[in-house]
């Protein structure tokens, strides 16, 4: 097992929701940070931590971020992280699995399955280092972790139940801490 973090610069956790059962609205959250342990050999193995900084959410709309994160959503006062722990690793085919693991967003955990695919592999030990790039997404009921504030207009809800999961990211595999426990066994 290697240990390895989210490279930031290549990362993105975004969610999705349609606004007025017309439009889909897009946001993300700029500051998330994740620890693995992972075996590129035996994926069943790896165990993944995400934890995000929920005031980091965007929408590209000021009010609306400063809704998002008031208490009629995700209360970031009372509740600053969204975090995610992984249970289990399930191939399906070459290169795509599930990832099973609990979801807290404002105080609540549920499970949660994420779709999840590898999409590459890059070793560059001079520079860029060992690198894995995935994808995963899931999609939630929101009203499932307590956020269930709505407005009625027009006959139409304002925000849909149902919310998207977009991750992107590359994993790199921090090369101290494993020579470091390495050299300690």
């Amino acid at each position: 097992m290697g240990s390895w973090q989210l490279d930031p610069y290549h990362t993105q956790v975004e969610f999705s929701a349609r606004h007025l059962g017309m439009m889909t609205v897009r946001g993300h959250f700029a500051e998330v940070s994740t620890t693995a342990d992972i075996d590129p050999d035996n994926p069943e193995a790896a165990q993944v931590e995400v934890t995000i900084q929920a005031a980091s959410v965007r929408t590209n709309h000021e009010v609306r971020d400063n809704d998002v994160r008031s208490s009629n959503f995700l209360d970031v006062e009372n509740f600053p992280t969204i975090t995610f722990k992984s249970t289990g690793v399930r191939t399906k085919d070459a290169d795509l699995y599930e990832l099973t693991g609990d979801l807290t967003i404002k105080g609540t955990t549920r499970p949660v399955t994420l779709e999840v695919a590898k999409y590459g592999e890059f070793n560059d030990p001079g520079m860029m280092g060992h690198r894995i790039a995935y994808n995963a997404h899931t999609k939630i009921d929101r009203r499932d972790f307590g956020l269930t504030f709505n407005m009625l207009l027009d006959g139409r809800w304002v925000v849909s139940d149902e919310i998207q999961i977009t991750i992107e990211g590359e994993l790199v595999e921090q090369k101290e801490e494993q020579a470091a426990a390495e050299s300690a066994s």
